[in-house]
């Protein structure tokens, strides 16, 4: 029977006396050094990375897998070529002031920076028991869409703080949009299901707060600055090269 001794040479003199045998010594000897090529010669020549034991699951060195989340942009309201090589969807909502500091500092330079190469699709994400002007504020911009002018009421909401029919009716006015048909599907509340849809689809993803974004279906939470977009997108540029 083999033994696995203790490093210390006095407690293994004490637990083992039969040490004393110079024949015994001599085949412990011999064996240690057999061991010693088997393993160089079936080991010493494998990269490091492959020391790990013989049926070990563990990894070395490799990079946890990205998280992706395919998120449909079919029939949403989307900004830049349709061909992008990056897709930013946001589920937003029109009263928050996480998604206006978003909209005024951060959306700009992800323009400037990757012309032609993004494109945004915007989803609804009205928090209703928080900001009671963001649904009925997403529905006018739904109605303006349906004259070909979603983005740039979109912008007027976002850039400013005024919300109310009112409101809704100077802007589509200001776009030159046809004010009886705007009038019309916001009494109609034409988009209402479609925006509860759009919450419904985002709860189940997990999303409890806006703005939230999928780059390229990678989350990022909140109103992040422009150097966290900058480094998931050039992370997917590079990839794509």
């Amino acid at each position: 029977m083999i033994t696995v001794n203790s490093p210390n040479p006095e407690i293994n003199a004490k637990a083992n006396p039969k040490r004393s045998n110079p024949l015994w010594v001599v085949l412990l000897i011999l064996a240690f050094g057999g061991g010693l090529a088997t393993g160089y010669f079936t080991w010493g020549n494998q990269p490091a990375a492959l020391a790990a034991p013989p049926g070990s699951t563990a990894t070395l060195n490799t990079p946890a897998p990205i998280k992706r989340i395919n998120v449909p942009t079919e029939g949403s309201p989307s900004y830049g070529p349709a061909n992008a090589v990056i897709t930013i969807v946001e589920f937003s909502d029109f009263q928050c002031p996480y998604c206006h500091k978003w909209f005024a500092e951060t959306w700009p330079q992800i323009q400037q920076a990757y012309a032609g190469k993004i494109r945004l699709v915007y989803r609804d994400f009205p928090l209703t028991s928080l900001h009671p002007d963001a649904e009925p504020a997403a529905e006018a911009a739904n109605c303006a869409g349906e004259q070909n002018q979603y983005w740039p009421f979109h912008d007027r909401l976002m850039g400013g703080d005024q919300f109310g029919d009112d409101v809704y009716q100077a802007y589509a006015s200001s776009l030159k949009l046809d004010l009886v048909k705007f009038k019309d599907c916001l009494t109609s509340h034409r988009f209402q299901t479609a925006i509860q849809n759009d919450a419904n689809y985002g709860a189940s993803l997990g999303i409890t707060g806006t703005p939230t974004f999928f780059v390229n279906g990678i989350p990022l939470v909140g109103a992040q600055p422009f150097s966290t977009f900058k480094t998931v997108i050039d992370q997917e540029l590079a990839s794509i090269k």
